[in-house]
């Protein structure tokens, strides 16, 4: 197949003329009212109902999955059925029409048809996914849009209603027409055969949206079908997709894998069983590769229709070549409906993460630390901001991969997540899944340790050992980033661990009664400490001289005036160089943790023993520091979207220009997609930019880490 790419500052035609002309991809709409969208595939202002969410989803999906040019797509396309046993026609609509690329809208050459239908309403319980047996009326719909031999080219149909995803493949033979089930389309457009995915070898890469309903689908599928508990359905899942991670890696390159779906597979117990056995044996092999992941006791306990079911759901998509960042929004957002913890694990909300890993932009040959990684949130961000660094510095940022640059970021990625990429948890099951999580983004389980972090370089959890080798506290780490756990609900009372402290934080302060000033007490000491202060010293003495420090803090450390809180502020000045502040607003952990707490972005930069020297004898200069307040973060408190709006209370509507890989007639053909989307209201990439632009005025203060490498603290 041929491939064209095109300038987005002066796209082309296309040797065919399939193309349309630059203008005609210029967005239409420069506001939006309340309740109004913009159309995906019209660029027109419609009325966002729930109908229509689905269907903007939905035709997003065929453009960034399948390459379908919208150009190529009609909504509501009217079709002519006829009535059942009747001579009579009617017109019925097609919510979403493909047709043939290039070619006038019109009925013969109509390819294939999407019927939309409102997403179901959700109680507390997830919702249940059907089987195609279960939608018989839904399906039959469907078939009447694709007609029987009258429309011999409209081979291929979906229905959807965002929850649930039907696909058929009609076949037209010379006794007549029947309609196959199928687990998903054809990735090649515009095929007439009847092929499956897996027969192609040609997987797609993942829109964020759908790779996470694919998630979703696959959990609700299992604690909804199995009887499975959510827990022990979100860990059946993660085998699966462990599975199908090992077997891309294995077999890229060398035609079929064993997690794969045939023609007709998982609509029969046969076939079911043929798949049971194919991924099974596969699992064995990924234990047998990760033993220091998987136990032997770990098995894939699902029922064959359920596996048949999520093996259909994830086979098409080419994990590997997904982008990074698409594969962390989904994981993310299954691992923290499941795994939120009891111990203070509020999960650091994906806006701050991103505006964290980009102040400290970590680079390639830096060794990153989150001590208290939950999730993993940190280490994924840190994954995907060097991808873009690299494609940043290629000029091709916004530019789909080609194989070749899949291929190189990918190995890049395993080689950095292998030697500089280190996490560690108290917790063991947030441990498993964060090197999960890693496993999907760079092809190896990475670094992360099941220890307590406070108690390093101590301990009894069976980590401690090999991080000892690969994080000894002040020589190995370049950039610690952490959202430790808050409370003095939780607090730290062991004094195995509080004895680490006593030369730091861990003492009891007073005033003196002169100068006002915190006064040890020398006659006291705290029997117990909240961890996020304890947090603050282990921080500062893990990283380098000259190591970046980011950490999420409950504001009262930063602003309460009692001695304890001030001491504390007394020791980060000593021991650091603060290069940032940036107060974020409440909402940012009402939705992800269900706690009001008002927080604090803090960057510290450790200083030498020189600098500290200094600091003590009062002879370091004055310096600058940036300082924000970040008052919206793109979502109100019940999670739902913000949106920037004018005067007049009118959306904020800006073009957005993306790189697509599209399918032009017989070439694959990469060009600017213009659309309207209405602005997010999120401060944290201002706030960012404005960073960037103050470091380039102000140097970050004291020594270059990397000529002070020998120095001590």
């Amino acid at each position: 197949m041929e491939e064209l790419t095109l300038d987005p500052e002066n796209p082309q035609q296309p040797e065919k003329g399939a193309e349309p002309a630059a203008a005609d991809t210029q967005p239409q709409v420069t506001a939006l009212e309340e309740g109004q969208v913009v159309d995906y595939i019209s660029g027109t202002a419609i009325k966002e109902t729930p109908k229509e969410k689905v269907r903007q989803r939905i035709a997003r999906a065929l453009v960034h999955e399948h390459g379908i040019d919208p150009h190529d797509m009609a909504r509501d396309f009217p079709v002519t059925v006829s009535e059942e046993g009747a001579s009579r026609k009617r017109t019925k609509k097609a919510d979403i029409a493909i047709f043939e690329s290039g070619a006038k809208h019109v009925t013969a050459n109509l390819l294939r048809v999407v019927v939309c239908k409102p997403e179901p309403k959700r109680g507390k319980n997830v919702v249940k996914i059907r089987e195609p047996e279960q939608a018989k009326q839904d399906l039959a719909d469907l078939q009447e849009l694709m007609g029987n031999e009258d429309r011999p080219r409209c081979v291929d149909g979906m229905w959807t209603d965002g929850v649930d995803f039907f696909f058929l493949k009609k076949v037209v033979r010379d006794f007549g027409v029947t309609f196959e089930d199928r687990s998903d389309w054809e990735v090649a457009d515009g095929t007439i055969g009847s092929r499956t995915v897996a027969s192609h070898q040609r997987l797609r890469q993942a829109d964020p949206e759908m790779l996470k309903i694919a998630f979703q689908r696959c959990h609700n599928y299992i604690h909804g079908n199995e009887g499975m508990p959510k827990d022990a359905a979100f860990w059946q899942f993660l085998y699966l997709l462990f599975a199908k991670m090992y077997d891309e890696r294995v077999t890229r390159g060398t035609g079929r894998g064993r997690f794969r779906t045939g023609l007709n597979e998982m609509f029969d117990d046969d076939g079911r069983a043929a798949i049971s056995t194919r991924v099974k044996g596969l699992f064995e092999d990924v234990k047998t590769e990760y033993k220091g992941v998987f136990k032997a006791s770990d098995e894939i306990s699902l029922s064959n229709r359920a596996l048949a079911f999520i093996v259909s759901e994830i086979a098409p998509y080419d994990l590997t070549g997904t982008d990074v960042d698409a594969k962390g929004i989904a994981y993310q957002e299954l691992v923290g409906t499941n795994l939120r913890g009891d111990r203070g694990q509020y999960f650091t909300p994906r806006g701050a993460v991103n505006l964290m890993v980009e102040m400290l932009d970590p680079q390639e040959d830096e060794t990153v630390l989150d001590p208290t990684c939950g999730t993993g949130g940190f280490l994924q961000a840190t994954l995907k901001h060097l991808r873009d660094s690299w494609k940043k510095d290629a000029g091709t940022f916004g530019f789909p991969d080609t194989e070749e640059e899949r291929v190189r970021y990918a190995d890049r990625l395993k080689e950095y997540a292998e030697k500089h990429l280190m996490g560690a948890d108290f917790d063991p099951f947030l441990v498993r899944a964060t090197t999960m999580a890693i496993m999907t983004l760079a092809q190896t389980t990475g670094n992360v340790f099941h220890m307590d972090s406070l108690a390093f370089p101590r301990g009894h959890l069976p980590g401690v050992e090999q991080a000892q080798e690969k994080i000894k506290l002040g020589e190995k780490v370049d950039v610690l980033l952490t959202n430790p756990p808050f409370g003095a609900d939780i607090p730290v009372s062991d004094e195995s661990v509080l004895g680490s402290f006593r030369n730091g934080i861990a003492k009891s302060w007073g005033r003196d009664p002169v100068t006002g000033e915190p006064k040890e007490s020398l006659t006291s000491r705290p029997s117990s400490m909240a961890p996020e202060q304890l947090f603050i010293q282990r921080a500062i003495e893990w990283v380098k001289p000259g190591g970046r420090i980011g950490i999420v803090l409950p504001n009262g450390i930063l602003s309460n005036p009692g001695p304890t809180d001030e001491a504390i502020r007394r020791y980060i000045l000593e021991n650091c160089w603060v290069l940032a502040s940036v107060e974020l607003p409440v909402e940012t952990f009402v939705v992800d943790a269900n706690v009001n707490i008002l927080t604090t972005l803090l960057f510290l930069k450790r200083k030498t023993g020189q600098e500290v020297q200094n600091h003590r004898m009062g002879t370091e200069k004055p310096y600058p520091v940036f300082m924000a307040v970040a008052e919206k973060v793109g979502f109100d408190r019940r999670g739902n979207d913000l949106f920037k709006r004018e005067p007049n209370g009118e959306f904020v509507v800006e073009t957005e220009v993306v790189m697509e890989r599209l399918r032009i007639g017989d070439k694959v053909v990469t060009r600017p997609l213009k659309r309207s989307k209405k602005v997010i209201d999120n401060d944290l990439p201002v706030i960012a930019e404005r960073y960037r632009e103050f470091r380039a005025k102000h140097p970050v203060p004291g020594a270059d880490p990397r000529k002070v490498a020998g120095a001590g603290a």
